[in-house]
């Protein structure tokens, strides 16, 4: 599995009006329902799921990076939005520094294999520091989409 597989490139922020966890949350799986990547009237119930899995453990992996993420019955198929934010994001990190990037990561509830090779794809790139340090750097939706493209092809393992 790659980006490509389940990145939404309609659902690429590259500036998150949002200062706040909740709301970073929120305005992910928005422009994922406005851009037609998870069905219609999901929206709000997949922003309390998300949110509710995020009270339970922090995605916030440290190193300026978070990773909400849910199974839901509503989703169909693996979907994922990404936020950058050049303020930074209070996401309760283990290391306690804000978030600049943003993964959010929607999958089908009956489908947990798909959900873990996404998710293995996501942290196998934001593990490499040079990753995290480029798409801090990304200003724009085409940037990071060339990001996610080079990481499709292995440029930075």
């Amino acid at each position: 599995m790659e980006f490509s597989d389940f990145v939404c490139n309609k659902a690429i922020v590259p500036e998150l009006k949002s200062v706040s966890r909740d709301e970073a949350i929120g305005e992910l799986v928005n422009c994922l329902e406005k851009e037609g990547c998870i069905e219609e009237g999901t929206g709000k119930t997949l922003i309390r799921a998300v949110i509710k899995r995020e009270n339970e453990a922090s995605t916030g992996m440290g190193r300026g990076v978070a990773i909400p993420h849910v199974k839901h019955e509503s989703v169909k198929r693996v979907v994922a939005a990404i936020g950058r934010s050049s303020k930074g994001i209070d996401f309760r990190s283990l290391d306690k520094g804000p978030v600049y990037s943003v993964f959010l990561l929607l999958s089908p509830k009956e489908q947990p294999d798909k959900h873990l090779e996404a998710m293995e794809v996501v942290f196998r790139h934001l593990q490499q520091d040079k990753f995290r340090r480029f798409l801090r750097q990304m200003r724009t939706v085409e940037q990071i989409q060339e990001l996610l493209e080079e990481a499709d092809d292995k440029a930075f393992l």
